[in-house]
This record gives structure tokens, sequence and C-alpha cells, in this order.
């Protein structure tokens, strides 16, 4: 139920797949699993193999142009992606796409859902993607052995924005990326580790004094660590 009384509807994702059985996986558990049992979010996975038409229920050929390895064929994989309707952006996630940032994960927490196509073998006819304007993003510079993973992940950054998932609203704005920086270090008990002291300023109970570490030390990780975000952070503040 939303603060104003009305029914909230919940955010829905449907996964397309051929190993529906991945999921949901480890979105099953945790603050996830919780808002999955508790009508925050819906998730379906589409078994693609089912809109196959040959006995073998194939859901790949050979490349036109010859190659190494199987794509995924638009036809299939079309029927496939009809069945589920529009509940937000068609993603198709790739070493190819885009990089996945934080502004994204926001966007599509604040849409109706996402229908997340996991490829496979060496990918999907590129006329399928272009028929359904599908949107086509990375996780990072690597590879993995197909799409269910990386659509893990992508669903767990989304779902935990969602409203009622994390307790503490500031937690949320406090993390990497949401300011443009890395996270700052944090500390809990014991006081003293192995010889390690938690920091004093952290101890003095001034809490502008504290937000002013953890503001310099934010932009000490993210300049030494991610000379790209620095980058942009350092241009954003000359804006203001």
């Amino acid at each position: 139920m939303a603060e104003d009384g009305r029914t909230r509807v919940p955010w829905r994702a449907t996964a397309l797949t051929i190993f529906p059985e991945m999921f949901p996986g480890p979105l099953g558990h945790s603050l996830a699993g919780r808002a999955l049992a508790e009508g925050v979010w819906n998730l379906d996975a589409v078994d693609i193999r089912s809109f196959a038409t040959d006995r073998h229920r194939s859901v790949d050929d050979a490349p036109f142009g010859g190659g190494a390895g199987m794509v995924m064929r638009p036809d299939v994989v079309a029927a496939a992606i009809r069945s589920v309707g529009e509940p937000g952006p068609l993603i198709y996630l790739t070493p190819r796409g885009r990089l996945l940032d934080q502004a994204t994960v926001r966007d599509l927490a604040a849409g109706p859902g996402a229908t997340i196509l996991c490829g496979r073998f060496e990918g999907v006819d590129q006329r399928v993607l272009e028929a359904f304007g599908a949107v086509e993003i990375s996780l990072g510079d690597f590879v993995l052995s197909g799409g269910e993973p990386a659509a893990l992940v992508l669903l767990d950054a989304v779902v935990r924005l969602l409203p009622g998932v994390v307790g503490k609203e500031e937690s949320l704005t406090e993390e990497s990326f949401e300011w443009g920086l890395l996270e700052y270090p944090h500390y809990t008990r014991p006081q003293t580790w192995e010889g390690r002291a938690v920091p004093e300023v952290l101890l003095s109970g001034h809490h502008e004094r504290i937000r002013d570490w953890r503001k310099r030390q934010a932009e000490e990780v993210t300049r030494q660590r991610r000379p790209d975000l620095w980058d942009r952070y350092v241009a954003a503040t000359r804006k203001l």
C-alpha cells in the first residue's frame, strides 16, 4: 500500500532465458527475496525454448558468413518477446552495450518494470534487437557464459531502490555512485582490532566533522581508484 492509501502496482521483471530455473536464484533471498514475497516486485522467467517450432526445441543456428559458435534465432526470440507485453524497456545484456551505471538503475526503478533478454552462445540475431528497440547494456569489460548472471545483478541493483525494500532511505543516498563518488570507508566494533584503531573523528560525536571527513575520504578514494569518475565529479562541481 502506498503512502497515499492507493495500492502500489508491483514492479514487474521478466527474464527471457533458456535456463528459467536460474531465477529467482539469489534474488529469492535477503532484501530482494523478502520484497518478492511481499509483492513489492514480481519476477517471471520465460523459457525461450518453449517458442521453438522444431521437435528439438532449437533456439540457435549457425551464423551467416561463417565463424565459430551459434546465434540465437530471431523468429524464436521474437515470439518469446511478444508473449510478454510491454512492462518497461527490453534490455539485452551484452559486453558491447553501454556500461550500466547508477543513473540507469534509478531510471529503471522509477518505471513499471523491465524485460531482460538473456543471450547465450555467440549472441542474438541483430535483426530482432533492432526490431524491438532493445537497449543494450553491459556490466563491464568482461565476458560471461550467458546473460542470466548479468540479469541477476541488474535486478538486484534495481529492486533495492524500490520503495520499502531498504529500511533506511538515507543509507541509499550515501552509497557509491549516488553523488558521483565512491563510498567512504566504514568502521564498527571493536574500537581497536589487531592494533588498528577506528579514526578518532568517528568517535567525536561531532556530526558536521564526521560528514566532512567522510566526504574527504570519498573524494580521495575516488581520485585514487577511479580517475574517470573523479574527472566527472570535478567538472560537475565546477559548474555549481
